[in-house]
């Protein structure tokens, strides 16, 4: 736009200066009458009142104060240039028209005193003066005035004039903006299009300045864009207009889309872009607000032109750098501009709305882009590269736009979002899959094929992409399918040493396998296990190696000589084991989804099939008819075949060992469980290899079918409809299994299905009943191996499970809120958990008789119920003490290692209550002879007296004379390893005394030395050198003086059995207590310095 007087006289603007146009700006500025009020029409009066008023004293300024004259001359001078009306009936115009003519004189004078200004040369003798400020610059409190004169132009010259849903509307910004919408008087001449023509056309006028441009866009650009749009874009009438019933003139209009862009161009870009997306506005809102719903929307021409001036922004502003898509993102305060602390950021990072809108607009191909395809080629990139932002205080809003963007992408273009994201991210693991090809230069042995830095930000972009954005679309489950093998691979080599991606890894694969179609999932876990070979793994050339920033590089193997094929061949062994392992480990975390169960079954068919099938079918010609090549082929069949059979089982073994109750989490997964049992059964009738093992596994799959159909969930209608696929197999079972029991127990359960549960046997009801009595007691049982302190617990619970079944499912759960007991059958007392003081006594004789139960889970589950009462001091349970003691010594003679670590809990839990009472009945015990009781009693019972030394901590001084006497009397006998737990007994029993064991040190010393140097088996003189190293690791710094009397004999019997002694494992023993015997005398002769300030207070 053009402006108007930018000629003026000399003379005016040589005597005019900056304070006496701000000095006028003041005055009509200054407040008038009081707006204290309530009334809104007394408001409105009060100001127009005071607008008149401040006319008035600036026109009689003008004419009566001389000293205004020169001001007066150069506003006449523009005022005569001015291409505007300026007096009108309404009285906001007049003001408005007269504050623009004096920002029009401020922008001249500050032109003319610039270009006069001549600073003169710096002094070199004082170079830190600061050089002469110019004479057009504006103090803060001048600068103060100029925006409150800006903002009542604005309020008062551009925002009464904008239609309905340009911009913002004044009345919805301040209480003072309703007033003034109310007050201006738009029927008056001017016309309200000719008042905002003038008004931004003497704005842009006065920001030509670059002082006062800077103060009229950082706060005003929205409103002077509202106004340009709406002067140079908004459609006109449809009817012909005369030149004198037009308001504007078409090259005022052009004018006007002229400066709109010349303005879009000249202010900061973020600003642009923020403000043209204010204008745009969005879809209309189901909103409560008064004010929302009575708001007007943008109009459509406003939202295409401003879509299309965006568009434009972003073709134009983007560029090859990604740090203009920061800042494009800084604009819609995504991340705040300069932030300095984290509380903003953490906020703005949780607004997904303003990543959402972000994401659509970098998703969005403009209308001025040659082709989509160009577009997303030139952008992806730049998504791409917004996933490794450093900067640590927006990385998380970077990271999070870019996820968002990456899935609408993908979601509304997906061809274009697999060829320029996704191929991307994943070409370092596609580079290493056994489908690639590998080029000659690439199949170098010790070649690098992915970096360490390729890798980890491959795995942290699919973690941020998959997991972050959760969007489980097609294009992105496709294209990381063929990838998944390497991925299970990685995690697997990550998890035998310290690595930052393997919880990347392992969240991905969770996330896909939760994501995917079952049939995909249980597939891709066969890949994973190696059960199907035309799943894409890691080529046979590539290896994982650890690399040099704890991360992991893909290199190219090195070639394997005669004397690493044994090697070579243990490392494929122990990865496959490995990768089995850590597929169970992963299957853990899917038993809520159900993806565990589903491949517990898959595994249990094959299992079945494997059970079944017959090598002999292989053989269908004689070795004498076939060829070598024939033979060699039928061979590696053979071989495979015996592969997969072993892979199974080894995948059995350790999903049942891994796997809890809850692995099944539907009736439709315990009818698969029960039909591929029921299968396996009759190929074990067929093959006539039936067994104890199948015979119990085919009794708990038919009772765990009584439990549901008596009661323990609510079957509908749909879940007998799933039973009946059993029926065919029930009814197989009843005609071919030799045992009545069974046979019968099968008719009533197919009579059962058949009829909806409405007839039932009693042969039914007591399966189920026993089947959930040896659940509860097994429930039990996996309860105390958790709580117990003492590893061994794990190898008996292993002996139990293998007693109870031959690679068949763990204990089967169902998630329901039904009852889990069946109508008319009760729970064993000795499964319930019990508070301080609740056991009745049928509860304890009913637990004391469990405990002489020929079957071991019932025996050995009473046992630890008994021991539980005991450490909870039950009042019952501590009256029969000595019934429980002779309970727990029988149960020691008992060979399941369960059962007597069960009865070894129970006796110290009872002597740590009474050690006065049972600690003599049990030293008399252990100092027995072979004749009364065995060596493997008296071992158990040494173990039963070192957990009551741990026990009883510092008390146990009190009992050290028939301790002590007990375990020196022990070394002596003539059973080996009865000596062996004698000295080991010894060695916890005198890290406990301390000073204590000084009359009796040499004793001990005595006793060490003889056997360490005389003793023929080679586990006792071990045991004696550990008690050695016992005492100096448990006495440490008071080594020096309790055993200050023997350290020399000690320190010499170290040393003879460095020396002379062939064992190797003794002589170890032997050197590190000799090391702790170092530190100990360091520390004495070479006490560590310490600083200390003593203040002696004199007498």
């Amino acid at each position: 736009m053009a402006a108007p007087g930018q000629a003026v006289g000399s003379g005016a603007q040589e005597t005019c200066g900056l304070d006496r146009i701000l000095e006028a700006l003041k005055l009509l500025l200054s407040p008038g009458g009081s707006g204290s009020s309530s009334l809104q029409v007394t408001k409105h009066d009060v100001l127009l009142a005071t607008l008149k008023s401040n006319l008035s004293a600036l026109e009689d300024k003008f004419l009566k104060d001389p000293q205004w004259k020169n001001l007066k001359l150069l506003r006449d001078e523009i005022a005569d240039k001015a291409e505007w009306p300026q007096n009108s009936v309404d009285v906001t115009w007049s003001f408005t028209s007269e504050t623009l003519l004096l920002l029009l004189c401020l922008k001249e004078t500050m032109i003319r005193l610039a270009a006069n200004f001549n600073p003169g040369k710096p002094n070199p003798r004082i170079p830190e003066v600061a050089p002469a400020l110019s004479p057009d610059a504006l103090s803060i409190s001048q600068q103060k005035t100029v925006q409150f004169v800006l903002q009542f132009v604005v309020t008062l010259g551009i925002c009464p004039y904008l239609m309905p849903g340009v911009g913002v509307p004044l009345r919805y910004r301040t209480e003072f903006g309703a007033v003034v919408q109310d007050v201006v008087c738009l029927d008056a001449a001017p016309d309200a299009t000719r008042r905002l023509y003038t008004s931004c056309k003497a704005l842009l006028n006065v920001a030509q300045h670059t002082s006062l441009g800077s103060l009229i866009f950082c706060h005003h650009f929205g409103d002077i864009a509202a106004g340009l749009c709406q002067l140079g874009f908004c459609p006109t009438k449809r009817k012909l207009l005369t030149p004198a019933e037009e308001v504007l003139t078409e090259e005022e209009r052009t004018l006007s889309r002229g400066a709109l862009r010349d303005m879009l161009d000249q202010v900061y870009q973020p600003l642009a872009v923020r403000e043209l997306l204010i204008l745009q506005g969005g879809p209309p809102q189901s909103c409560t607000d008064v004010k929302t719903q009575m708001r007007c929307w943008a109009p459509a021409w406003l939202r295409r032109l401003c879509g299309q001036l965006l568009s434009e922004r972003q073709i134009c502003y983007m560029g090859p750098s990604v740090g203009n898509c920061c800042e494009l993102l800084t604009s819609l305060s995504i991340v705040p501009a300069g932030a300095a602390g984290g509380s903003d950021a953490e906020v703005t990072a949780a607004d997904w709305k303003k990543c959402d809108l972000i994401a659509k607009i970098l998703a969005s191909c403009p209308q001025q882009s040659l082709s989509p395809e160009s577009y997303y080629r030139d952008i992806c990139p730049q998504i791409l590269d917004l996933f490794h932002f450093q900067d640590k205080l927006t990385a998380r809003q970077f990271q999070r736009v870019a996820t968002t963007t990456f899935i609408t992408l993908s979601r509304e273009r997906p061809q274009l979002a697999a060829k320029y994201l996704l191929q991307p991210v994943l070409a370092p693991l596609h580079r290493c899959l056994n489908t690639a090809e590998l080029s000659e230069s690439d199949m170098v042995p010790g070649t690098i094929l992915v970096t360490e830095e390729e890798l980890s930000r491959c795995i942290e972009d699919v973690f941020k992409v998959y997991v972050v954005g959760n969007e489980p679309l097609t294009v992105l489950m496709d294209s990381l399918l063929p990838v998944l093998g390497v991925l299970f691979l990685l995690y697997c080599f990550t998890k035998k040493s310290v690595s930052h991606i393997r919880s990347l890894c392992q969240e991905v694969l969770l996330w896909i396998l939760g994501k995917l179609e079952r049939k995909k999932a249980i597939a891709s876990l066969k890949g994973f296990a190696g059960l199907d070979k035309a799943v894409p793994s890691l080529h046979s050339l590539c290896q994982f190696r650890a690399a040099t920033q704890g991360g992991i590089m893909i290199t190219i193997k090195e070639a394997i000589s005669d004397e690493d094929e044994d090697e070579a061949l243990y490392q494929k062994v122990s990865s496959e084991q490995g990768r089995v392992e850590h597929l169970g480990d992963l299957l853990s975390h899917c038993q809520e989804c159900g993806l565990a169960g589903d491949f517990f079954i898959f595994c249990l068919k094959e299992l079945t099939h494997v059970a079944s099938e017959n090598e002999t079918e292989l053989k269908t010609e004689p070795f004498s008819s076939k060829s070598l090549l024939e033979l060699e082929q039928h061979q590696t069949l053979l071989v495979e075949g015996q592969e997969r059979k072993l892979l199974v089982l080894q995948l059995m073994a350790v999903l049942c060992e891994r796997m809890s109750e809850q692995i099944f989490t539907n009736i439709t997964q315990v009818v698969d469980f029960v039909a591929a049992t029921l299968q396996r059964a009759c190929a074990s009738l067929a093959h006539q290899a039936e067994s104890t093992v199948e015979s119990q596994t085919l009794s708990m799959s038919m009772g765990l079918v009584a439990v549901m159909l008596g009661g323990a969930v609510q079957l509908k209608s749909s879940d007998f409809a799933v039973l009946k696929q059993l029926l065919p197999l029930l009814e197989k079972v009843s005609n071919t299994y030799p045992e009545p029991v069974i046979q019968e127990l099968a008719v009533d359960l197919r009579i059962t299905i058949s009829t909806h549960g409405a007839f039932a046997t009693e042969a039914v009801s007591m399966a189920a009943q026993s089947t959930l009595n040896r659940k509860d007691l097994e429930g039990k049982i996996e309860e105390q191996q958790q709580t117990s302190r003492e590893r061994p617990t794990d190898v008996a619970y292993c002996h139990l499970e293998q007693q109870q079944s031959h690679e068949i499912s763990p204990q089967t759960g169902l998630q329901s809120n039904a009852p889990i007991i069946p109508q008319g059958v009760n729970e064993p007392s000795t499964t319930t958990s019990h508070k301080s003081g609740s056991v009745t006594t049928e509860q304890l004789q009913e637990v004391l008789l469990s405990a002489y139960d020929p079957q071991i889970p019932t025996r050995a589950a009473a046992l630890r119920t008994l021991s539980r009462w005991i450490e909870q001091r039950e009042a019952k349970a501590l009256e029969m003490q000595e019934k429980l003691l002779k309970i727990f010594l029988e149960n020691l003679e008992h060979e399941d290692t369960f059962v007597y670590l069960s009865a070894i809990q129970g006796v110290a839990l009872l002597s740590d209550i009474y050690p006065e009472k049972i600690l003599p009945d049990l030293l008399a015990q252990y100092d027995s002879g072979k004749d009364k009781h065995t060596p493997e009693t008296r071992m158990k019972v040494g173990e039963v007296l070192m957990r009551i030394v741990r026990a009883l901590g510092d008390m146990v001084s009190k009992y050290r004379e028939p301790l002590i006497h007990t375990f020196l009397r022990g070394v002596r006998d003539p059973d080996g390893a009865h000596r062996a737990s004698s000295l080991a007994n010894l060695g916890e029993l005198c890290q406990r005394l301390d000073f204590l064991l000084g009359s009796v040190v040499h004793e001990v010393t005595a006793c060490l030395i003889a056997v360490a140097k005389t003793d023929g088996e080679v586990q006792v003189r071990r045991a004696a050198i550990h008690v050695v190293v016992l005492l100096l690791r448990g006495l440490s710094q008071k080594a020096t003086e309790v055993l200050s009397a023997v350290l020399k004999d000690l320190y010499h019997l170290l040393k003879h059995v460095v020396r002379l002694e062939p064992d190797d494992v003794a002589k170890l023993h032997a050197q590190l207590a000799l090391e702790e015997l170092d530190d100990i005398m360091k520390n004495f002769l070479f006490p560590p310095q310490k600083l200390e300030k003593k203040i002696v207070v004199l007498p």
